[in-house]
């Protein structure tokens, strides 16, 4: 027969781990069902938790694995490829397991796609990064370079300028005439200077970045490249439910509550399932409110049914 469980989590990352946390304690039959592919899985450390500054993203999940275990939750090594709905859901991973659940979590993330210019995969996390919060303070007043994705661009330049002084802003396949007047004021209020001209290469030394080499050949001193990647949500499974989603400038997303409950009764999603900018304590935030509020939906589902029963035809 299909095991049957209350709920069924599809993600171990911060927000899966947390919500699984939440409803082991509160005694629901849970199952975890994780891909491992942790968005921040390139970084050393993370940082801006409170009590968990500077821990390594590995560890992290790791401690949290052990803890969802004491309270019976499964968790399993493994990707959801089918979800259907019906009374309950039907939920079937790729090594061929069918499993029923009352309520999902969906916490399957996003996918960071970054610049093909040769160098910045290999150094992503390292010393080519995208978030100030998350890696400003460790590079701080080191000179700064922001690859340009898009006009938008000018916002991560700007925003960079917080943690070093020396800041170019690198173009690469945007026009200077796509930039308004606005961000040109701004970027020269703030000390950045615009580079035109597009990046052909990161240059490395003893496995450090040292600079940046334009397709002219000139190359700019740089030991940090900040860039913006384009956020793929894993929205596959969501719209298979047929849940609605919201575009925004960073992908499409699910609508949902406060609670993170989606358009279809029944599914929560939380973490970067639900936005680009959910850092590690947002998403175990998001999880956490998401599994107390399946906790009561559940509670008042089967005191309903209850009543029911009592009551006289």
């Amino acid at each position: 027969m299909t095991e049957k469980y209350a709920v069924v989590v599809i993600g171990g990352g911060a927000a899966g781990l947390s919500a699984a946390l939440v409803l082991g304690r509160a005694r629901h039959r849970t199952l975890v069902i994780d891909a491992g592919e942790p968005r921040n899985a390139p970084a050393a450390h993370m940082q801006g938790y409170l009590s968990r500054d500077g821990m390594p993203p590995a560890d992290f999940l790791a401690v949290g694995r052990e803890e969802i275990a004491r309270y019976g939750v499964e968790l399993v090594r493994d990707r959801v490829v089918e979800v259907e709905k019906g009374e309950d859901f039907t939920v079937v991973s790729a090594a061929g397991r069918t499993v029923r659940a009352r309520r999902l979590v969906v916490a399957t993330g996003l996918k960071d796609e970054l610049p093909t210019v040769p160098g910045v995969a290999e150094r992503f996390g390292r010393d080519v990064l995208h978030c100030p919060f998350c890696h400003g303070w460790e590079v701080r007043d080191q000179p700064f370079g922001v690859l340009a994705t898009s006009p938008a661009s000018v916002h991560q330049a700007l925003m960079v300028s917080q943690w070093s002084k020396d800041v170019r802003f690198f173009l690469h396949t945007v026009a200077e005439e796509e930039l308004s007047d606005e961000d040109l004021r701004r970027l020269a209020a703030a000390g950045v200077e615009v580079v035109p001209g597009e990046v052909a290469a990161l240059v490395t030394e003893d496995d450090r970045l040292t600079g940046i080499r334009l397709a002219d050949g000139a190359t700019h001193a740089r030991s940090v490249l900040f860039t913006a990647p384009r956020a793929v949500p894993r929205t596959g499974l969501l719209e298979r439910l047929g849940a609605e989603l919201h575009e925004t400038p960073f992908g499409a997303y699910p609508v949902v509550d406060a609670t993170g409950l989606t358009t279809v009764p029944g599914v929560w999603a939380a973490g970067n399932a639900v936005g680009f900018a959910e850092q590690v304590v947002h998403a175990a935030s998001g999880g956490y409110r998401a599994a107390s509020a399946i906790v009561g939906d559940l509670l008042m589902t089967d005191l309903d049914a209850a009543v029911r029963e009592q009551s006289p035809a």
